[in-house]
């Protein structure tokens, strides 16, 4: 027989269901047909339901229900068996009569069903007579668990101003019971604080606007919610959460000037974009929805503008225009402050704009003078006379005293004074004549003082343009380089001239080109003007020979159209080159630089020729003599190299302040041979014997030193050829005198070294040295 058992605890019942293990489907039994029946029996198995609550299981244990076979003969003959969760610890079962026992507290929140698994055996046989049946042990819940707020403290915002209804935030809170059976879990909500402005649904928490609230009457509130368990109901459970409802700003109200009507004052001598004054307006709102601009209404001149400061919302007030006492000291003006974001929701409440009146008074300032013009365009000829009147300049004192006005001419550093002005009465004149040629115009500046206040000083430029007069005769713009063919043909066109004039014409310069008169009978050039300010020379015959005539000057004349006209004399050099018809100018000017020269092209090679050969020669020179000259150093080397001699003698330690004379190593007496060595050597180490006994104003030390002397400059071979050679005096000498080589040349019978070993190890050792070598060369 295929089937299950279903055994479930709810809240305060446990009920058994059976299941069939093959289809894995739990048929749930209505609870009501659980509650009323006795006995019932399903494919072979008996269950009866029984009444157990969740509380009644901490006095273990507790009888739950009944399985039995329908095969039972109540004989004792079957064994039941319970496996799965919670059998022989949770659940057991009386293996005689089937009846299961909780042994445990059961908690749903913890866990809400056990499956379990029972089995019939016969005793006799040890073998199934039922197949084995699946049970789900369902817990039902009570009230053992009180709401909670997780998210809480919560805090909400919501606009100022909005309409009833209006949500403003969701509360929620869990209960640990279950919220599929009974009201454990079902939950109420009420509002203990936040009447009459807010309200909230029972059953969703759902926080609303009860009213419209003015932000600007009270921004914030605290609202406390509470939740309830059971819906409500005697014994249930509660909990409450906090929540801060902020009101955000909206732009419901209009700026407002703090002032009807502002005063202010402005100095005459106020420079344009100065700051008048301040006007402010007040907004009960914040930030953006408190953003205003400022405007000005009315005001007919034009002489103030007013900025808005974003940072104080403040409206300044800036000069637009210069004002002046003298012509208008009162002003008023009409301003204007309008909110820069509007809500249009708001309108109909009014216009968010104020106005206000702000009169201005002009303060009287002692000005300084004030020129009638900005700045003055003047002319005068050149070379106009010193003294000559250029033009008047005129300033007035704009204030109502009228002090007199005094001019002078402002000279730069390295302005040439050409200009003086009459303090007085402001006219210019020249100093000295002007030659438009080198300037055309002057830039002069003119300062007019007030006289009893020495402070008050106004600048004018004046432009003073110098007319031309016609004073420069045209002439050519360039040097002209002319050649003509010795094969030219008659009218051939060998150059075409221009010219230019320093003056400036009005109507714009026009040159008349002509030969000279003492060139009007030349035979061999003609000159045609075009009429546009060139000319062409042509030739007048055909064959010129460079033999006969090198060079022709042809002069030109230059008339201009000045008033008066000028003229001018140019000369126009034609040189002869050695050419067809066409002009090679490259070899051309090679012919006339020949012909200044007086050289033919023969004579010019030749020339070049013989340069070349003594640059030749003069090198070959100078490279033998380098070589001789390297050859004679090389050779000197060598001799050097032979005579060089090394001293590797030890003195007598840090004590020995008294060694001999280093120097006398260093002489190069041992390489000049100009006298014979052993003499030159005897009678200088002589006289340095001498020489350490006595002090360097000694004429025996004197007398060393000249010898020394004497020796270096009869010896012009020694290298280097230009020396220095320094000898340092030691002293009178020390006990044991010099163990210097230098007087190794003297006889050894002089020398004892005896007394070398009173020194030390080290001495004595040297003494045997020399005692051994004086033996060797006796």
């Amino acid at each position: 027989m295929n089937f299950s058992t279903v055994l479930s605890l709810v809240l305060m019942l446990v009920q058994l269901w059976p299941c069939s293990l093959s289809t894995q489907n739990c048929s749930t039994q209505n609870t009501d047909q659980a509650f009323t029946a006795v006995r019932r029996v399903k494919r072979g198995w008996v269950w009866e339901p029984l009444f157990v609550t969740e509380e009644q299981t901490s006095m273990v244990p507790v009888y739950v229900g009944q399985l039995k076979s329908d095969l039972d003969k109540q004989d004792g003959n079957l064994k039941y068996i319970l496996t799965g969760e919670g059998a022989g610890s949770t659940f057991i079962i009386d293996e005689n009569n089937g009846k299961i026992y909780v042994t445990q507290k059961l908690d749903r929140e913890k866990k809400s069903f056990y499956t379990l698994r029972t089995q019939a055996i016969s005793r006799s046989t040890q073998l199934p007579v039922e197949t084995e049946s699946e049970f789900i042990i369902k817990v039902r819940d009570i009230n053992d668990h009180e709401p909670q707020f997780l998210d809480g403290p919560y805090v909400a915002t919501v606009p100022e101003m909005s309409p009833e209804g209006t949500s403003v935030t969701q509360v929620t809170a869990t209960d640990g019971d279950d919220p599929s059976y009974g009201n454990s879990a079902r939950l109420l909500y009420s509002l203990i604080q936040g009447q009459p402005y807010f309200s909230v649904e029972p059953k969703t928490g759902v926080i609303r606007m009860a009213s419209e609230m003015d932000r600007e009457t009270k921004d914030q509130y605290l609202v406390i919610i509470q939740a309830k368990d059971m819906v409500g109901q005697a014994g249930a459970f509660s909990a409450t959460a906090t929540v801060t409802i902020n009101l955000s700003d909206i732009n419901d109200n209009p700026p407002k000037f703090q002032q009807r009507l502002y005063h202010m004052n402005v100095s005459e001598e106020a420079p344009v974009g100065t700051t008048v004054g301040k006007v402010f307006a007040e907004d009960s709102d914040i930030g953006e929805n408190a953003a205003m601009n400022y405007f000005i209404e009315e005001d007919s001149a034009g002489v103030f503008d007013i900025i808005t400061n974003n940072e104080t919302q403040e409206g300044i007030i800036l000069l637009k225009k210069r004002v002046d006492y003298e012509s208008k000291r009162r002003y008023s003006i009409r301003a204007k402050v309008v909110n820069r974001y509007i809500d249009y929701r708001f309108l109909k409440e009014g216009p968010f704009e104020d106005r206000t009146v702000v009169k201005i008074n002009v303060e009287n300032a002692d000005e300084p003078p004030v020129f009638t013009l900005e700045s003055y365009v003047m002319e005068v000829a050149e070379e106009a006379m010193s003294g000559s009147l250029v033009g008047t300049v005129t300033a007035r004192d704009p204030d109502d005293d009228d002090c007199p006005i005094r001019y002078s001419i402002v000279h730069g550093m390295h302005f040439k004074r050409l200009f003086s002005i009459n303090e007085h009465n402001g006219t210019i004149i020249t100093t000295k004549p002007l030659d438009r040629e080198i300037a055309s115009w002057h830039n002069i500046t003119v300062t007019a003082t007030e006289t009893r206040n020495p402070e008050k000083i106004s600048e004018a430029n004046v432009y003073i343009q110098v007319l031309d007069v016609n004073d420069h005769a045209p002439q050519f713009p360039k040097y002209y380089e002319t050649f003509v063919c010795e094969n030219a043909v008659s009218g051939q066109l060998i150059q075409s001239i221009s010219a230019v004039d320093q003056d400036d014409s009005a109507e714009g310069h026009h040159f008349y080109f002509s030969l000279a008169q003492e060139a009007t009978n030349n035979s061999d050039f003609t000159l045609k003007d075009n009429q546009d300010n060139t000319a062409g020379i042509f030739t007048a015959k055909s064959g010129f020979r460079r033999q006969e005539q090198f060079y022709f000057y042809l002069p030109i004349l230059i008339l201009d159209n000045g008033t008066p006209a000028l003229t001018s004399t140019n000369t126009l050099t034609i040189t002869v080159c050695d050419c067809d018809t066409e002009v090679n100018t490259f070899y051309c000017r090679y012919g006339a630089f020949m012909y200044a020269l007086g050289l033919s092209t023969e004579a010019l090679v030749a020339v070049l020729a013989c340069i070349l050969i003594v640059l030749v020669f003069f090198l070959a020179i100078v490279a033998i003599r380098q070589q001789r000259k390297k050859s004679q150093f090389s050779a000197k080397m060598e001799e050097f190299r032979e005579n060089i001699v090394r001293y590797d003698d030890e003195g007598g330690g840090e004590e020995d302040t008294e060694a001999f004379d280093i120097s006398a190593l260093r002489t190069r007496t041992v390489m000049r041979t100009h006298k014979p060595r052993k003499k030159v050597a005897s009678e200088i180490h002589g006289l340095y014997r001498q020489s350490l006994q006595v002090g360097p104003d000694s004429a025996i030390f004197r007398q060393f030193i000249s010898e020394k002397l004497e020796e270096a400059n009869t010896d012009p071979t020694a290298p280097p050829y230009d020396s220095l050679q320094t000898y340092a005096f030691e002293g009178t000498g020390s006990l044991a005198g010099s163990l210097s080589s230098l007087g190794s040349n003297m006889s050894d019978a002089d020398q004892s070294y005896d007394y070398l070993a009173d020194w030390g190890p080290h001495f004595k050792q040297l003494a045997g040295m020399y005692a051994s070598h004086r033996s060797v060369r006796d």
